[in-house]
């Protein structure tokens, strides 16, 4: 089997080894080299030929948004994983290294202590590195795939579609990728939409807040962090914050709960609590999409969904950084179509136009 070849770039000499030792420990990938500063990082590349380069962001000579932007422009396949802090700075600056392209990001480990710290790595790293390159990814899931026949083509039809109802919210899951594909995705939704929108995108404190902060910017909706207490209302979208669940209070559904609770499926927030409860508050008369993301979360939150008489969208594997999240739901027979990036803004529209009079949302639905 082909090890991916990996390259560790870090400032830090301990950082360095402590990932190199933590990578190699398990035998399933191979450090081929290291670089102290995004400078060397480029040079290593072109010598060493990596399948994934793990990139610290604050280093000298060259940082790592300077390196991701060359990396970018001479190897734009090359999957980038962002090495980043649980600081203000260190969100901001992981954002905008998503938004020049990164693969994805990995926080670094909170413990002092090697073994710990080592252990934090593996279990962040090697699951993104299998998810990103298809070779460590089929190692990983081939007998999940041999006794799974039942996926389908992106663009194509798997669940036997009811007859329309009236949408009154959205709910949307993504993690993997989530931070650009939304960055397209809201933004292109007019501020009139007449439902609200509430969002689980896998991510750790203060960065929520900051994506949230961002999109909102550019956006004609409304987009805040949600709160414990904060009503859901048209033309606004929530973002569950990092470290909470989110869900809708079902005896009083214009309402938002935030609140800590077991994690599920090794994610808080997750998914699946904001399905459950949309799919209980809501019913049919909500919509559920499954946007790029590793992992399987939102699938049992997505059957909750289907089994209330909600409609689900899955964005498609060709689009999707890692068609993990929807994939699952669309091999499960629970999606009513899956759909490009660009494709969702049209889907919506015409979705929330049903029931409603309004001309101007379909005709923004066609263009």
């Amino acid at each position: 089997m082909h090890r991916p070849r990996v390259l560790v770039v870090d400032d830090s000499v301990v950082v360095r080894r402590l990932v190199s030792k933590a990578l190699e420990a398990e035998g399933e990938v191979e450090v081929v080299g290291v670089a102290a500063d995004g400078a060397i990082a480029l040079v290593n590349i072109e010598r060493l030929h990596p399948d994934v380069v793990i990139l610290d962001v604050a280093m000298p000579v060259m940082d790592g948004l300077a390196a991701l932007a060359e990396i970018r422009q001479r190897w734009p396949g090359l999957p980038v994983i962002m090495f980043s802090t649980l600081t203000s700075r260190g969100a901001e600056v992981t954002l905008d290294a998503l938004a020049l392209g990164a693969s994805d990001y990995v926080l670094k480990p909170s413990s002092s202590d090697p073994e710990s710290a080592m252990a934090e790595i593996r279990t962040q790293l090697l699951p993104r590195i299998a998810a990103l390159l298809p070779q460590a990814r089929e190692a990983r899931e081939r007998s999940t795939r041999a006794g799974d026949r039942a996926a389908r083509p992106s663009g194509t039809v798997t669940r036997p579609a009811g007859p329309p109802e009236r949408i009154d919210v959205i709910a949307i899951g993504v993690s993997t990728g989530g931070p650009t594909a939304l960055a397209q995705l809201i933004p292109s939704l007019p501020g009139d939409l007449p439902v609200p929108i509430a969002i689980v995108q896998h991510m750790p404190p203060m960065f929520t807040k900051i994506l949230a902060e961002r999109l909102d910017h550019k956006s004609a909706l409304s987009v805040a962090e949600a709160g414990d207490g904060d009503r859901l209302r048209p033309g606004h979208v929530a973002i569950a914050p990092g470290d909470r669940h989110l869900s809708v209070v079902e005896r009083d559904r214009d309402h938002l709960h935030v609140y800590d609770g077991p994690h599920e499926n090794s994610c808080r927030p997750s998914v699946d609590p904001l399905f459950r409860s949309v799919a209980a508050a809501y019913g049919p008369h909500a919509l559920g999409i499954v946007m790029t993301g590793m992992g399987s979360d939102g699938l049992r939150g997505a059957e909750h969904l289907a089994a209330a008489g909600a409609h689900l969208i899955v964005q498609d594997e060709a689009t999707s950084v890692v068609w993990g999240m929807p994939g699952f739901v669309a091999r499960a027979g629970l999606a009513d179509v899956a759909l490009p990036l660009a494709g969702l803004r049209g889907e919506i529209l015409r979705r929330v136009s049903v029931g409603r009079d309004t001309p101007a949302l379909l005709e923004g639905a066609a263009s």
